[in-house]
């Protein structure tokens, strides 16, 4: 939102932060490059990244409770509610339908509050939001076609569950307590955008599934009604965010239609679909609910998961191991973006405490039998975006034309950041309140296909705003209308279609593979980008056409203070020398806006 529509109070308290912020001292300090010996080795100090993540943070605990007293808290409270509810909503429908209802609307509110209340409490960067994801949904199903294939076992996907929720705990305690962490600071934009792109991809062709479905329970006419209301769902919001970062109308005005947009589009698209006449009568699906704190089928929360057979216990374990993989990329991409460059941050995160409390409610999520949740990698910049006052300066270009005829540029600017935990704990009391009876019965007057509306918002957000997409559409341009100063056209074109080719081919064989019952092994193509781009990549590029091209995703201080220090550059490079495209980007049009889906990895 712009600061015009905020008071100077909003920054209370940011002031008092510059000094906290080069606190560290010698004895604070966590990093690896001056030891010598067996203590440069991360994995002989288990727990050290854990308790320097714990000692940066604590001395802001309080502060992060008394600077939320601004209208942004309230902003993006609601915001983010919105912002979170929908989502899991649209990917529990899809997960509900292909594990037989046993993962359903409250599993995924209660999975949703439980991450909430411990990571706005106990985690060391609150900013980070964490809930159900489209690609947990992809694994659980997955899972549950596995099991399917062979007679009889089936019936213990409840059991099996909560043992695969239970070795990926384990896993994500080992990762926190070696500090390994660390090595997420090897991660580039290369990977990340491919990263990005694919949960674009996934979440729009589950949007089309989602429509489909309408046509085979509902029959044609609320199938296509169901579609008229899922893209005129995501048009609408599409268009009341993007009115967020334009010039038109008032700076207030165009911040709350911003900040509001999914709270005016969803109640607009839910009163047209009981419309009466017509529209009511296609009789369209709703959401299905079930009694309130109550799990989907009749069973207790707590799975027996004791009464596994030994054997199917440990063949859990390698699934355990791939959730983690998953999360280990996932939920620390959302926490870096969550922190991203463009955020003008002052306090500290912590990634392997984070890591370390990610374990306990996928511990706890595995033996109630929920969702696991993870990072957030839409939700966790739209977090941190709604919180940010913008200032939109302009920028005004003389032209050879005369006095008067200048061409005058909109420069959006970040100047500050509610850092607190109040909206993250709010949002999570609104997921609790979410369960009670009267909401989950207005929850139930929502059509299902506003949720395909919310797959294609969120998918679409992450292909258009992703630099693949940007790269792709340079290169398709005539080049007599480029700018004259864009890095990018002192590299050849043809290297440049090769490098995005090399990531547009990983994208390509992961969405091919997640549409098989080879799903299950996505997470490892994911991580396998990062040796690939660190080893390999490099062979076929110069060092030029890498800072042009690529970036590292981790450069905000605060981030990599968490993460032992910067990573080594080649030949002795900056940090500054590297996203040259994207400074060039930026010195013309300001930081990007956030929206939901869209990942800004700069």
């Amino acid at each position: 939102m712009d600061s015009s529509t905020d008071s100077p109070g909003d920054r209370d308290g940011q002031q008092d932060l510059q000094h906290l912020a080069h606190k560290e001292t010698a004895g604070t300090t966590y990093s690896y490059d001056d030891l010598r010996g067996w203590r440069r080795w991360r994995i002989l100090r288990p727990g050290r990244g854990m308790y320097h993540d714990v000692k940066r943070r604590l001395p802001y605990y309080w502060s992060d409770i008394t600077d939320a007293f601004t209208y942004r808290t309230i902003a993006s409270t609601i915001r983010i509610y919105f912002v979170n509810l929908l989502p899991a909503i649209a990917y529990t429908l899809d997960m509900s339908r292909r594990t037989g209802n046993f993962f359903g609307l409250n599993e995924a509110l209660f999975s949703s509050a439980l991450a909430a209340m411990v990571f706005s409490i106990l985690s060391c960067q609150p900013l980070t939001i964490v809930g159900v994801t489209g690609l947990i949904s992809l694994f659980n199903y997955t899972i549950y076609d596995i099991l399917s294939r062979y007679d009889g076992v089936i019936l213990i996907y409840p059991q099996f569950m909560a043992w695969v929720g239970i070795w990926a705990a384990i896993f994500h305690w080992l990762v926190a307590f070696l500090n390994a962490c660390d090595y997420m600071r090897y991660v580039t934009d290369f990977s990340s955008e491919a990263f990005g792109l694919y949960v674009g991809i996934i979440y729009v062709i589950k949007g089309v599934e989602e429509l489909v479905n309408e046509f085979d329970v509902s029959g044609p006419t609320a199938g296509y009604l169901s579609c008229l209301i899922g893209v005129l769902y995501f048009a609408s919001v599409y268009a009341l965010e993007r009115l967020g970062s334009s010039t038109l109308w008032m700076a207030g005005f165009r911040g709350i239609l911003a900040d509001y947009a999914y709270v005016f589009a969803t109640l607009f698209w839910t009163g047209f679909a009981h419309i009466p006449g017509n529209l009511k009568e296609a009789h369209i699906s709703l959401v299905p609910i079930v009694n309130a704190f109550h799990p989907t089928q009749p069973r207790n929360w707590l799975i027996d998961f004791w009464s596994l057979d030994v054997k199917w216990v440990f063949v859990a374990l390698p699934f355990g191991f791939l959730v983690m993989l998953l999360f280990y990329y996932d939920h620390n991409v959302s926490s870096i973006t969550a922190q991203a460059r463009q955020f003008p941050l002052k306090k500290p995160g912590g990634f392997h405490w984070d890591f370390f409390l990610l374990g306990c409610t996928t511990f706890v999520s595995g033996i109630l039998g929920l969702p696991l949740p993870n990072g957030l990698v839409p939700q966790a910049p739209v977090h941190t975006d709604s919180l940010t006052v913008y200032e939109t300066k302009i920028k005004i270009i003389p032209t050879a034309e005369g006095d008067d005829t200048e061409i005058r540029r909109p420069v959006v600017e970040a100047t500050a950041v509610v850092e607190q935990r109040v909206t993250h704990f709010l949002m999570g009391l609104g997921m609790v309140g979410t369960m009670t009876g009267p909401l989950l019965k207005a929850l139930h007057t929502m059509p299902s296909a506003l949720f395909a509306g919310v797959f294609f918002i969120v998918g679409w957000g992450s292909i258009e705003s992703n630099s693949i997409t940007k790269k792709i559409l340079f290169l398709m341009s005539e080049r007599r209308f480029l700018p004259r100063d864009d890095p990018a056209l002192g590299i050849r074109r043809r290297k440049i279609w090769a490098y995005i080719g090399l990531q547009i081919l990983a994208v390509a064989v992961t969405v091919a593979i997640s549409q098989t019952i080879a799903a299950i092994g996505f997470p490892v193509l994911i991580i396998l980008l990062i040796p690939f781009r660190c080893l390999v990549v490099p062979r076929w590029f110069s060092l030029k056409e890498l800072q042009v091209l690529d970036d590292f995703t981790a450069t905000n201080k605060q981030v990599l203070a968490s993460l032992g220090g910067r990573p080594v550059l080649p030949e002795q490079t900056r940090m500054e020398d590297w996203g040259l495209e994207r400074q060039r980007r930026e010195s013309r049009l300001g930081v990007p806006r956030q929206r939901v889906g869209s990942l800004h990895l700069e």
